[in-house]
């Protein structure tokens, strides 16, 4: 079995808790209240500022000059065509800064990219390439017409064919760093493609709650 297939097949649980979430269904449906979506696009936007960063260091540590050119154009991506249906659909909303779930997930996919070798790193990163693709690709087979779906800009965006194959590289590009390392690395990457899938998981609860940094009497972060 492939690193991909089998990494894919150890987080089905946390995949299966992604659609179950309260933010994705209704997403997928259209009842979701648009001050949690734009809470979410606020927040989206702090975590691909970060994730360009990240990009931009698996392009310097790529081991083949098509992966450095794909990592690279992938920086530039997350800073400037998805940043545009962000700017359409956040301009002038609240800003608060990172919550505590993007700030925890970034963190870990910064100290990943200075910590950890190449092949740990594409692991790290896939998760928001294929968690995305599926959940758009899902959310687009259910609905009847995009065109006339209140989020409709966002789910085309991660169920067009291009980024399915954008995604696609990336799974190729794991498939072949694990096949060429030891057994102990495979391990970490498995850790990180976990981690990664967990973070992605709480990031849409974190809109969900609209957590923030407040707090609660007792140290509990603060929700509705």
């Amino acid at each position: 079995m492939s690193f991909c297939a089998d990494a894919w097949d150890r987080t089905a649980g946390t995949r299966a808790e992604i659609y179950r979430l309260p933010f994705v269904a209704a997403l997928g449906d259209g009842t979701l209240p648009l001050d949690r979506f734009v809470g979410y696009m606020v927040q989206d936007a702090h975590y691909l500022r970060e994730y360009a960063r990240v990009l931009a260091t698996a392009a310097a540590k790529a081991d083949v000059v098509a992966d450095l050119a794909f990592f690279a154009r992938g920086a530039v991506t997350a800073v400037e065509v998805e940043a545009a249906l962000h700017a359409s659909r956040s301009a002038g909303a609240p800003d608060p800064g990172p919550s505590p779930t993007c700030t925890a997930y970034t963190s870990f996919l910064l100290a990943t990219a200075q910590t950890d070798s190449y092949a740990e790193l594409v692991a790290a990163v896939l998760p928001c390439y294929w968690l995305y693709s599926d959940v758009g690709t899902v959310l687009s087979e259910r609905a009847a017409r995009l065109t006339d779906h209140p989020y409709g800009d966002w789910i085309g965006t991660y169920a067009d064919p291009a980024f399915e194959a954008a995604t696609a590289t990336v799974r190729a590009v794991a498939d072949r760093l694990a096949a060429e390392s030891g057994p102990a690395t495979v391990d970490r990457m498995h850790a990180r493609f976990a981690l990664a899938c967990e973070y992605e998981r709480r990031f849409w609860e974190a809109a969900w709650v609209a957590e923030s940094w407040d707090h609660r009497s007792g140290g509990v972060l603060s929700v509705p």
